[in-house]
C-alpha cells in the first residue's frame, strides 16, 4: 500500500493548536517495518486535551492520548482500518501498527513502527543554506537519512564529487559509479506531487576532468567494432575555468589545437524510489530521474520529477564539465562541481517521466531499453505536457509535433538509453497554469 505526504502548510496550522502534549503536535515521517520492508508515510498530529486528530497521508486520524501513550486509528478511502499504539521517547514515536491482512479479509497483521518529527520551518522567509557533504550515496534510496531538510524557495549551495568518487582536491571520497550528494528532504513534498528543481549555478571546482578514448558499441557498425576493441584508455582534460574552455592534456599532433567550450551539467538528478520498488542504482535511470546524462541539465534550466516518497529525497551528482549527446565515450568530461539550486512543489500533479524546461524550450525525457521505446516515452511525455499545461487536444499536439518537434539522444552509454523530445516555447500558446507553484 502506497502512502502520501501531506502539505507543509498543514504543519503550520497544526502546530498552532493548544494541546496537553505539544511535543507530539506537528508532522512526522512514519516508518512501518513490513516484513523487513520499510514503508514511509506522513502523520500529521493535532492534540487537544486527551483527543487526537489529524491525518495520515490524507486519511483522517482519530484517537486518544494519556501522558506519553498515543492510541489512534485511521479508516482509508476503501474502508480499511489501521490502528496504531505508540509512545513518545527521546523525541521519537515508536509502537505497533495493526494492518488488515492483504490476502485474508478476516485477518490482521501487527508491525513495529517508528516516527521522527519533521523540523519546523526555522524562518518565514526562504534561506540561503551552505551544505558541505560528508558522505555520498550510490543509490537513490529512501532508506538513507536526509542530509538536510529544506523548504520550497530555500537556496542550497553544495558540491558534488566526480563519477569515480574523487573530490575537488583529488581525494577519493566514495565508491565509483556516480556517487550522489544527498538526499535533501523537501518539507511538504508528497507522493502525487511534482518537484521542480531549479539549477541556479554549476561551477567546476577543479582544473581537470577525466574521460575515455572509447566509443560505445551501440553507435558502431560491425566493421568498426573490431577496430575499436583496443580503445578504452583514460583521457585527462585541462579545464581553463577563467576562459571557459577545455583542452587535452596529451592531444597528439592532430588535436593539438582542439579546444572546446565548457558547458557544466549534472548527469545525475533523481528522487528516491517508491515503496516496493528497489532503490535505483546511481548508474541507472527511472521514472523519477537518476543517471539521465542529459546535457540540458544546466544552470538556468529546471528539472521536473515525480515525487514517490515523503519529502521527495533529492539526490544530485555525476557532474560533467561538458558532454556530447549520447555520452558516446562512456565517460563525459567527469569532474567535481559546486552546485546552487532551489526547489518548488507542484501539488497534486504527478508527471509520468522527467521533464526539463529552459528559458526557450520544454523537453520530455524518455528512458528505456531501446531507442524505439525511449522515443515513444519521450513523445508521449511531451504530448501530455502540451495537454496539461497548454490545453492542446491530441489533434492540436499532432500538428505541433509534426511541424516543430526536435529529438536528441542524451544517453547511449548506460543500461538504458535516453531520448529527449522538445518544442520551442515561442511557438506555443500561453500556458494554462504556471510551471510550478511555490508551496511555503
Amino acid at each position: 500500500m502506497l502512502r502520501t505526504v501531506i502539505a507543509a502548510g498543514a504543519l503550520c496550522m497544526l502546530t498552532s493548536v493548544a494541546s496537553a502534549s505539544p511535543k507530539m503536535n506537528g508532522q512526522w515521517v512514519l516508518v512501518v517495518d513490513r516484513w523487513g520492508n520499510p514503508e514511509y508515510s506522513t502523520l500529521n498530529l493535532s492534540i487537544l486535551q486527551d483527543a487526537v486528530s489529524g491525518d495520515w497521508d490524507g486519511d483522517r486520524v482519530a484517537g486518544t492520548i494519556a501522558g506519553e501513550a498515543l492510541h489512534f486509528s485511521v479508516t482509508d478511502k476503501r474502508g480499511a482500518e489501521y490502528r496504531f499504539e505508540a509512545r513518545l521517547e527521546k523525541g521519537r514515536l515508536s509502537g505497533t501498527a495493526n494492518y488488515p491482512d492483504n490476502n485474508f479479509p478476516d485477518r490482521r497483521q501487527a508491525f513495529a513502527f517508528s516516527a521522527r518529527p519533521v523540523p519546523e520551518r526555522p524562518t518565514a522567509q526562504p534561506r540561503v543554506i551552505d551544505y558541505a557533504p560528508q558522505s555520498f550515496a550510490n543509490s537513490f534510496s529512501a532508506e538513507r537519512d536526509p542530509v538536510l531538510t529544506i523548504w520550497p524557495g530555500d537556496i542550497v549551495r553544495t558540491s558534488t564529487i566526480d563519477s569515480g568518487g574523487i573530490d575537488a582536491n583529488g581525494v577519493t571520497r566514495a565508491l565509483f559509479g556516480n556517487p550522489q550528494t544527498g538526499p535533501f528532504f523537501v518539507a511538504g513534498a508528497q507522493q502525487g506531487d511534482t518537484l521542480a528543481i531549479h539549477i541556479r549555478k554549476l561551477t567546476p571546482n577543479r582544473d581537470w576532468a577525466d574521460s575515455l578514448d572509447t566509443i560505445v558499441t551501440r553507435v558502431l557498425g560491425a566493421g568498426l567494432s573490431a577496430k575499436a576493441s583496443d580503445l578504452g584508455r583514460p583521457v585527462r582534460w585541462r579545464l581553463d575555468r577563467e576562459s571557459g574552455f577545455a583542452t587535452l592534456e596529451e592531444p597528439g599532433d592532430r588535436l593539438k589545437d582542439y579546444r572546446v567550450p565548457l558547458r557544466p551539467m549534472l548527469g545525475g538528478v533523481g528522487l528516491a524510489s517508491g515503496f516496493a520498488s528497489p532503490p535505483l542504482s546511481t548508474g541507472d535511470t527511472g521514472r523519477a530521474g537518476g543517471n539521465m546524462d542529459f546535457p540540458e541539465v544546466v544552470a538556468g534550466n529546471t528539472v521536473f520529477l515525480p515525487v514517490q516518497q515523503p519529502g521527495a529525497l533529492l539526490y544530485l551528482g555525476d557532474a560533467h564539465a561538458l558532454q556530447g549527446d549520447g555520452e558516446t565515450s562512456q565517460y563525459a568530461l567527469e569532474t567535481s562541481m559546486d552546485v546552487e539550486f532551489s526547489v518548488e512543489i507542484i501539488k497534486g500533479s504527478a508527471i509520468m517521466m522527467p521533464r526539463i524546461e529552459s528559458p526557450d524550450a520544454i523537453m520530455a525525457l524518455g528512458q528505456a531499453g531501446s531507442l524505439d521505446e525511449a522515443t515513444r516515452a519521450a513523445t508521449t511525455g511531451l504530448i501530455q505536457w502540451l495537454q496539461q499545461d497548454y490545453g492542446l487536444s491530441l489533434s492540436d499536439a499532432a500538428k505541433v509535433l509534426g511541424s516543430a518537434v526536435r529529438y536528441s539522444i542524451p544517453n547511449l552509454a548506460g543500461r538504458s538509453v535516453g531520448v529527449a523530445a522538445r518544442i520551442d516555447k515561442a511557438l506555443l500558446p500561453a500556458r494554462k497554469q504556471p510551471a510550478a507553484e511555490t508551496d511555503f
